[in-house]
């Protein structure tokens, strides 16, 4: 069977990634070779989707040429094929994170992983599960602490889990530079917390969150930590169990992958005492017409027909971060972010969101340009070639709290030079005089 072939650019990578590897690494690319409107593809919006190398592409259809079968159910040649690159890209997701490859389940994306854990815990408050999910069961009385920062996916889940079960929801409030009010946390979290959830990472604000302090904040009362690490998981190197951390969410798509894919982390013991969420086969030892029995973890949270081939293409991209190397990445962010907050606190005009230019982020920025809507600066850019994202990045409240309604962001990745960071500084500089702001 054909190998998909490792990425020329990166066999011999070593020490700080520059923009001379990172014109090499756009090579493996095949999107970024476009003209947009014209003028070369400028992409700032891997926050919310990152492009996929080639060596990625190529394995989703080596799948599809190769080995299409379905997983764990058949002893023909193709089937096994299938279940083993399937569980080989499971490994290579867990050893990326610093997890056992039993706690790595795979779900369609970290909305649906952040909605499997808070419908499970629905489940246990009704009783579901038997005596080990009891410490799962809210009711009223108990509390769900989320922080002022999140993204929809890691507020509405519990929204909802509140409203169901009676529980409470609180919320971390921010500060006027987007930074968690610690000392209200420690107010917050209380014997009556049951859940702590909250984000690695901003996705407006480019905020780094002092994950060990709200854990162990967590656990001193007994409630479960549920990290959001969306943004951090692609940008950053991340280790699950250094955090200490009892669950965590995050999407392919965010990290060179494909879309319909994503990662629910937990903790061994967690997962195998948690009730279900969806039902049906694959994931049962023995069914009767009255009743069923589960598998252990991951499987028992993995009904139906699997997410075969996009497993295999993550795996894929594992491979290509962990051959540039995440501490390599890290570094070269916090460079390309440094550099798009000051250039952007340097335009008239520009109120940038989250800490000020200094203070460690991931690489990414979004601002609000003054007299023009983010649609309209939006636009602009994109008719000269440069992709950002516009609106409320799925995080109405924070916006709320900032008195703004929409904000335009750019995100980096490593596959951006500092000519693309000029090249937007350059554009947004233009953005108020064209549309007459004075």
């Amino acid at each position: 069977m054909p190998v998909v072939s490792t990425p020329d650019t990166l066999r011999h990578a070593n020490g700080p990634i520059d923009n001379a590897e990172v014109l090499r690494i756009r090579n493996d690319f095949p999107i970024l070779q476009q003209e947009v409107n014209g003028r070369p593809l400028v992409y700032l919006d891997s926050g919310a989707t990152s492009q996929n190398p080639l060596s990625v592409i190529e394995a989703e259809q080596e799948f599809y040429e190769q080995r299409n079968s379905a997983v764990h159910r058949g002893a023909h040649t193709l089937a096994v094929a299938a279940t083993d690159v399937f569980e080989d890209a499971r490994a290579k997701v867990a050893a990326f994170v610093g997890a056992r490859t039993n706690e790595i389940v795979w779900t369609s994306n970290a909305t649906e992983a952040l909605n499997l854990l808070a419908y499970a815990f629905s489940n246990a408050a009704v009783g579901r599960g038997g005596a080990a999910a009891r410490r799962f069961a809210l009711g009223e009385g108990d509390e769900i602490v989320v922080t002022e920062m999140e993204h929809h996916a890691n507020l509405i889940p519990w929204q909802e889990l509140a409203a169901r079960t009676g529980a409470t929801l609180r919320f971390i409030p921010v500060d006027n530079h987007g930074e968690l009010r610690l000392d209200e946390a420690e107010r917050l979290i209380t014997g009556r917390t049951k859940v702590v959830a909250f984000t690695h990472a901003s996705n407006v604000l480019g905020t780094i969150n002092p994950v060990r302090t709200l854990v162990r904040l967590a656990h001193d009362v007994g409630a479960l930590a549920v990290l959001d690490a969306c943004q951090s998981v692609p940008h950053l190197p991340v280790d699950v169990k250094s955090l200490e951390v009892d669950f965590a969410a995050f999407s392919g798509h965010k990290m060179l992958g494909p879309t319909g894919i994503g990662v629910l982390y937990g903790r061994s013991e967690l997962l195998d005492a948690m009730p279900t969420f969806l039902t049906g086969g694959s994931m049962i030892t023995t069914v009767t017409m009255e009743k069923a029995e589960y598998l252990p973890a991951p499987q028992r949270f993995e009904a139906g027909t699997q997410r075969i081939s996009q497993a295999m293409a993550l795996g894929t991209a594992v491979d290509y971060l962990q051959l540039t190397g995440m501490e390599r990445i890290h570094e070269w962010e916090t460079t390309l972010g440094a550099r798009l907050v000051s250039g952007l606190e340097a335009i008239d005009g520009i109120r940038v969101l989250g800490p000020p230019a200094g203070v460690e982020r991931i690489g990414l920025a979004a601002f609000d340009v003054d007299g023009v809507h983010s649609h309209d600066v939006g636009q602009f850019l994109d008719d000269q070639g440069i992709a950002v994202r516009v609106g409320h990045h799925c995080a109405q409240p924070l916006h709320r709290r900032l008195g703004l309604v929409s904000t335009t962001r750019a995100s980096t990745y490593l596959y951006n030079t500092t000519d693309d960071v000029d090249a937007f500084l350059a554009a947004v500089a233009g953005v108020r005089p064209f549309f007459g702001v004075k």
